[in-house]
């Protein structure tokens, strides 16, 4: 399989997926804004024009974060990346994911548009805020979002709390999603990844 990725980007979810489910892939670098890829045009790969896109053995393409990050886990169900069909705790999983797709990563997209107005910034940060204090009291009592057990979900969170880095909003008024940040980050799939991506300072 290929991943088509842009280091740094929501990407980086699926490709935490594949390293923690043990899943042989390789990485192919997008250029987002010229939308070329090592050999070729990106949109012949993901017509979207832009990652995450995984490119399956039999030259079919997926493409959505939540929809790669599934596919991943039912390829490894040893992994225990998504709980079982029929357990309540599976479609606590998918709850985040689309919490996380929806209100977090989309919430984001204003703090990156260098076009975006201040008053706009600043209601953007308002709501993320806001999105962030739900997430921070879900995770009271807990090591992951679903409580012990790693998941997909957290892939994703991380990914997307990464950026308040680059886009310079403070997480410090969230303690436990700095804790859940460290705890992540010290997983071998973790730091394997970032380094791949060239993201490790």
């Amino acid at each position: 399989m290929k991943l088509f990725y842009t280091p740094g980007a929501c990407s980086l979810a699926p490709h935490f997926a594949l390293a923690e489910a043990g899943v042989n892939y390789q990485l192919v670098p997008v250029d987002l804004r010229a939308k070329t890829f090592p050999g070729g045009d990106f949109k012949t790969i993901n017509p979207k024009g832009y990652v995450p896109a995984l490119q399956l053995d039999n030259g079919e393409v997926l493409s959505e974060c939540s929809a790669i990050l599934q596919y991943v886990a039912e390829l490894k169900p040893d992994a225990k990346l998504l709980p079982q069909v029929g357990q309540l705790a599976r479609y606590r999983c998918l709850e985040w994911l689309n919490y996380i797709a929806t209100e977090l990563h989309k919430g984001f997209g204003p703090l990156w548009d260098p076009s975006t107005s201040e008053a706009a910034q600043k209601a953007a940060k308002d709501k993320l805020t806001q999105r962030l204090n739900f997430v921070e009291a879900e995770l009271e009592g807990k090591d992951y979002l679903l409580g012990a057990q790693y998941s997909i979900a957290d892939s994703y969170l991380y990914t997307v709390l990464s950026w308040s880095h680059y886009v310079k909003f403070d997480l410090t008024a969230w303690p436990r999603l700095l804790g859940f940040m460290e705890r992540v980050n010290i997983r071998p799939a973790t730091q394997q990844v970032l380094k791949a991506e060239g993201l490790l300072k």
